[in-house]
């Protein structure tokens, strides 16, 4: 059993040490936000499990876990739109990623430069959804087969 001094201890060195302990969910995942490293622009949020954090910390190259295929992929191995990772940053308490990232090509799988092609506005307590920077970098159908 873990006494509250223990925790405040082992709390204290995940967020103010040098040790470097991702916390996985669960299901064995941390949540990883992409940015562009000259723009600062959000490209894409996506899953490592371990093995993708270990890829990408030794490769240099974007590596995820799809939790929908239930498989490990790395970023362009399809549509050959590569993620080279300039730096990477854990969260205070280690369960979040950030990697700064030179995108080549597009980053999001529908063909456009960044996930984020929407905007949310609402109205009345009701929520739309509009295009913003939505340009296509590539068709899809021609890339992904």
């Amino acid at each position: 059993m873990t006494t509250p001094t223990q925790s405040s201890a082992h709390s204290h060195d995940i967020e103010e040490g040098l040790a470097f302990s991702p916390k996985f969910d669960a299901a064995g995942l941390v949540t990883c936000v992409a940015t562009d490293v000259a723009t600062g622009d959000v490209l894409m949020v996506a899953h490592m499990n371990d093995e993708a954090l270990r890829k990408t910390i030794s490769t240099g190259e974007g590596w995820y876990y799809s939790r929908s295929r239930k498989a490990l992929w790395r970023k362009g191995e399809s549509s050959g739109h590569t993620q080279r990772v300039v730096e990477m940053r854990m969260d205070c308490d280690q369960d979040a990623v950030w990697i700064k990232v030179e995108q080549t090509g597009a980053a999001c799988h529908t063909g456009r430069r960044s996930c984020f092609y929407r905007a949310v506005t609402g109205k009345d307590g009701t929520a739309t959804l509009s295009f913003v920077d939505a340009e296509k970098m590539f068709d899809p159908a021609k890339v992904y087969r």
